[in-house]
């Protein structure tokens, strides 16, 4: 019997309409930083292609740095549903959220997509390719960031999941920031406030919590079942706001100017508010109180309840509406750009000299009452 890398698992001329496909979103990301650092040169346009940025007439003090991630176990939920078209929010927003909290301004991803397979011959699994390609193009426009790269793989039963098509997928990004600009945690005072930038779905954290509970209550087709209208599934999968641009616009990044205060920015993800904001206040043995956090999404209430998951356990895990928390002591000035950016922003609370972490919880089992982490 004659083997080919097709009946392996591979097919080469898939492959190629696939990268074809990432490699056209691609381009459309690339005006994202025109007449910007990380303006993007191409000395000859094709997806196999050189791409470069001229990083010259930086300020004095600039430094360039690398993050990476990926979306974990969300994309489980896409396959459920056939819906992959916001998953690339869940990515970027990973990378560049994680950037700007340093102080940093994102400026070029780069991404791995590992797939079981691209489908057979039909290229049956090409049209899920476009979903993530029209996500990484609007993902990419509201983090201001250009892809410059990506690498499409298939790699057969190393790649397994929900439904017919399974991927893992994962970015780099390259960031700049300038010394000066940096955030170490030192600069954050006594009596600054604490003001949430809101989020209204689990981001992509916690979601193998959220996998159990909703597969132990509801049964393995559970995002099939309705609730308040729609299949659970599409709450779940709600895309993780990104608040690179936002920030940006506040820290001013490299180029421009600051336009508020900032001592200090606190990216709400896994850890939740205990951990994330706690680490940002260990550095001056710091610590905070939170008295009037945003309330959760009825989505991650429904599944707190359904799984006994104590308040405790659901600040430590999920981001309670609070996707991330800007240290400042202009707090005006602050929601006010979130706001530009139609992102609703409030003051949750104040840093406190003594160390710790309280907050008046909006959870299931204890609402209003005081939680205390150390």
């Amino acid at each position: 019997m004659t083997i080919s890398y097709k009946k392996a698992g591979v097919d080469i001329q898939l492959g190629d309409e696939a990268s074809q496909i990432l490699y056209e979103a691609a381009r459309q990301t690339w005006s994202n930083r025109s007449g910007r650092l990380g303006e993007v040169i191409t000395p000859f346009d094709d997806f196999t292609g050189i791409r470069m940025i001229d990083v010259g007439n930086l300020p004095t003090g600039t430094f360039l740095a690398m993050g990476f991630d990926g979306v974990g176990t969300k994309v489980e939920i896409a396959e459920r549903l056939a819906k992959h078209d916001t998953i690339a929010y869940d990515l970027l927003a990973m990378v560049c959220d994680d950037a700007v909290i340093r102080g940093g301004e994102p400026v070029l991803a780069g991404t791995v997509l590992d797939v079981n397979t691209l489908g057979k011959e039909d290229g049956s699994f090409l049209d899920f390719i476009r979903q993530l390609a029209k996500g990484y193009c609007d993902a990419a426009k509201e983090a201001q960031v250009a892809v410059i790269n990506g690498e499409v793989a298939e790699l057969g039963v190393r790649v397994s999941g929900s439904g017919p098509f399974n991927y893992n997928w994962g970015a780099g990004i390259v960031w700049f920031a300038r010394q000066d600009r940096m955030f170490t945690g030192f600069e954050i005072e006594a009596g600054d406030k604490l003001v949430a930038l809101q989020e209204k779905g689990f981001r992509s954290n916690g979601l193998s919590l959220v996998r159990q509970i909703l597969s132990s209550h509801l049964g393995e087709d559970w995002h099939t079942q309705s609730w308040k209208g729609k299949n659970i599934g599409d709450f779940v999968l709600t895309p993780s706001r990104i608040y690179t641009r936002a920030v940006i616009d506040m820290t001013g990044g490299v180029e421009a100017e600051p336009r508020a205060k900032i001592n200090g920015l606190a990216h709400i993800t896994g850890g939740g508010v205990p951990g994330k904001l706690g680490r940002i206040l260990k550095p001056r043995k710091l610590g905070a109180s939170i008295e009037d956090p945003f309330s959760p999404e009825d989505i991650v209430l429904h599944c707190q309840q359904l799984g006994n998951v104590s308040d405790e356990e659901a600040y430590r895990t999920w981001n309670m509406g609070q996707g991330m928390v800007v240290v400042t002591p202009e707090p005006k000035e602050v929601i006010a750009i979130a706001n530009e950016h139609n992102i609703e922003a409030k003051i949750i609370g104040r840093v406190t000299s003594a160390p710790g972490i309280s907050i008046v919880s909006q959870g299931s089992f204890q609402k209003n009452k005081l939680l205390k982490f150390f």
